[in-house]
């Protein structure tokens, strides 16, 4: 979705104890579970459906999930609960035969912006960090793609001559544009909210296929972000978090 710098990737792949993966990577070894080689997905860790008598609140085009189980899965998995919520939310909203799991979501949200908390953020109860998070302006220098800004993808970021990937999961305006969607109900899409972020790449991913096969998921993740280091960290992220909460 935005051009991942390969340091910042490599900082978060080692925040999440992925350290022996990361020295690898650094000496030149080329770890199996890339793009061009994954052979199995990550688990897929089902998500229920909201109890009877769940929050009448939600609109119907939302997918209700159950609150302890969000609750009780994000602690287990160390992840937010805005967070964890968005993302078994998202899982709910796209078709069966695109198998994401919400391991997977999770996985890209952490290497993205840590489920919104990167820089010591806070994550509010309707999934909006704090303050917003804003990617470097995509000016053509170092790695990053040249993209100037329009009057329309300006009122996400501020600045007028350059874009910038938006919010925690890092959408360039003009993908939100083509992909991004409302995750809550709220009449709003905003790439600044987790719930309505996770919808809108849960939207996308499942663009590519199903992700039932190795090859499939990782084409999907590949998509994402053009870059194998960056498949890995996701597979591996999102790998954790299943055992975490098996």
């Amino acid at each position: 979705m935005r051009l991942g710098h390969l340091v910042a990737t490599l900082a978060l792949l080692a925040g999440l104890g992925l350290t022996a993966y990361v020295a690898q990577h650094q000496a030149g070894y080329r770890d199996p579970v890339l793009a061009t080689t994954v052979q199995v997905p990550p688990p897929v860790v089902e998500v229920p459906p909201a109890r009877s008598g769940g929050d009448s609140r939600t609109r119907a085009s939302v997918a209700p999930v159950d609150e302890h189980w969000v609750e009780d899965t994000a602690a287990r998995a160390g992840i937010p609960v805005p967070a964890m919520r968005a993302y078994a939310r998202a899982t709910r909203q796209v078709p069966e035969s695109c198998h994401l799991g919400w391991t997977t979501l999770a996985g890209i949200g952490w290497l993205e912006s840590h489920h919104g908390t990167i820089g010591g953020r806070s994550v509010s109860a309707d999934g909006h960090p704090s303050p917003p998070i804003l990617g470097p302006a995509l000016d053509g220098h170092g790695r990053f793609a040249a993209i100037p800004a329009s009057a329309q993808s300006a009122r996400w970021h501020g600045d007028a001559t350059w874009d910038h990937a938006v919010g925690p999961m890092q959408f360039i305006p003009s993908t939100w544009s083509a992909w991004g969607a409302d995750g809550d109900g709220d009449g709003v899409a905003d790439p600044n909210d987790l719930d309505d972020a996770a919808r809108a790449a849960a939207r996308y991913l499942c663009a590519s296929g199903s992700l039932a096969s190795g090859a499939g998921w990782a084409a999907a993740v590949y998509s994402y972000n053009h870059e194998d280091v960056y498949v890995a960290g996701v597979f591996r992220a999102a790998e954790t978090y299943a055992e975490r909460t098996a």
